[in-house]
């Protein structure tokens, strides 16, 4: 079943819409939510949340690209449960990591998420995407938005970890720079 078809049957209130959107998504919810949490009870839950959000946001939205959507959900809720985790003194360690590389380009804030979903920093991170060569943006994104490791990285795309990480280091800086060219101060 395609993604329109699923919105669809969530606008008509269809029970099918949260069993169709598991078979389809499920595993791609699930890698989100466990590369933040490490817990497979949690990201199972954080998943099946993930469902009951779509619901209540689906109607009034009709989401033009449902993975995103429900990545973006998945993502949110799990971060969530991150923070009640950190708030607890329950570091889980992946996560953590990836946000601090993060402040050395966007410093000055005590909640980087929150931050990051600001239109304008969402907007200006966009375009600096946009422009980046395919496999720079490839990395970036599968570190700071699924929280891949930089082994994992290397082991998908052949390269070592070494390379990846310098990769991201360079890439954490063009970014950087990037803000500041376009005034953003953080």
């Amino acid at each position: 079943m395609n993604d329109s078809e699923i919105v669809e049957l969530y606008w008509e209130r269809s029970e099918n819409a949260i069993a169709e959107t598991s078979k389809k998504y499920s595993r791609y919810c699930y890698y989100i939510s466990y590369n933040i949490l490490h817990n497979n009870e949690d990201a199972n839950e954080c998943v099946n949340d993930t469902y009951l959000r779509a619901w209540n946001a689906i109607p009034p939205r009709r989401p033009d690209c449902l993975s995103s959507f429900l990545g973006k959900i998945t993502r949110n809720l799990s971060l969530d449960r991150y923070k009640q985790y950190a708030a607890k003194k329950r570091g889980l360690g992946q996560t953590e990591l990836v946000l601090s590389e993060l402040e050395d380009c966007i410093s000055g804030t005590s909640d980087i998420e929150q931050r990051i979903d600001e239109m304008v920093l969402v907007e200006n991170i966009n375009k600096f995407l946009v422009a980046l060569p395919k496999i720079n943006r490839i990395v970036f994104v599968r570190r700071y938005w699924y929280l891949s490791t930089t082994k994992e990285i290397a082991e998908q795309y052949k390269m070592s970890e070494s390379k990846v990480k310098s990769m991201l280091f360079r890439t954490r800086n063009e970014l950087k720079k990037h803000f500041e060219k376009g005034g953003i101060i953080l």
